[in-house]
């Protein structure tokens, strides 16, 4: 198996290249937002920072490609970064510190790197295949993380969020009967509730709709703390448009009641 400590090296370059762009414009007073064609917003944070890891990652892996964001794929190859440059954009607008820059580097159609950093939090979160999961301030003061040992519906904590998208997948009394069901229900939102399942702090995490870049990243970090992280149709991965990621042990009871059958299953 290759390994890619040199990646998840280069990866904490990135993070620490961006962080002083983009905890430079958080909670700035002449913060520039404006609108996509999709209705999200971006702000001038967003495309500085991934222009930042783009001109980086062209230096140090010429022959990768990049998928970002705000500025789509350049290069073609098997090996890619996919970058997220703020996961959250609209708490960054808001002045509300859940928000990272997410970094993933996929091999052959495999997420192989993962790196969350939510500077406004203080964490960072990271893993590479076949190297474990780690949370921490840097490399230097890391601390390996698993996910919980809860194996009951009745005894889990669960991050549910994406009402409106639950109720367009006619999901929605399914999520509500779930959330009836477990000990305890709280919307995390974002990266974080899925780094939360990583670490133990919760147990479920389903979301209705995703993108890939808002899921590449968080791949490797929760399997390699001992999770699963599958779409709604429990395919592995960060391609079907919708995740729950688990501690594994809960993943196949929650897709009995959440999961959305692909077409081809049908």
């Amino acid at each position: 198996m290759p390994t890619y400590d040199d990646d998840l090296r280069l990866a904490h370059v990135l993070a620490d290249a961006v962080e002083p762009t983009s905890t430079s414009r958080f909670r700035a007073g002449d913060l520039q937002v404006s609108t996509k064609p999709d209705l999200t917003p971006v702000t001038d944070a967003d495309l500085a920072v991934e222009d930042i890891i783009r001109a980086q990652l062209k230096r140090a892996r010429p022959r990768d490609s990049v998928q970002g964001e705000e500025h789509g794929t350049d290069g073609s190859g098997p090996r890619r970064w996919i970058v997220d440059p703020i996961d959250g954009t609209k708490n960054f607008v808001r002045g509300v510190p859940v928000w990272a820059t997410l970094i993933a580097l996929v091999d052959d159609g495999v997420p192989v790197v993962g790196l969350v950093a939510a500077p406004a939090l203080g964490r960072r979160w990271w893993a590479g295949v076949g190297t474990g999961a780690w949370s921490g301030r840097s490399l230097s003061g890391a601390k390996r993380i698993a996910v919980s040992g809860v194996s009951k519906i009745s005894d889990a904590s669960m991050s549910a969020a994406g009402w409106r998208t639950w109720a367009e997948l006619g999901k929605r009394d399914a999520i509500v009967e779930l959330m009836d069901e477990v000990w305890r229900v709280r919307s995390y939102g974002d990266f974080w509730a899925h780094m939360l399942v990583a670490e133990g702090a919760i147990d479920i995490a389903p979301e209705p709709e995703l993108a890939v870049h808002d899921m590449a990243a968080l791949v490797p970090i929760v399997t390699e703390a001992g999770g699963r992280f599958t779409g709604l149709d429990g395919r592995d991965g960060p391609w079907s448009g919708n995740a729950l990621s688990s501690n594994a042990l809960l993943h196949d009871e929650v897709l009995a009641r959440l999961g959305i059958p692909t077409p081809s299953a049908d």
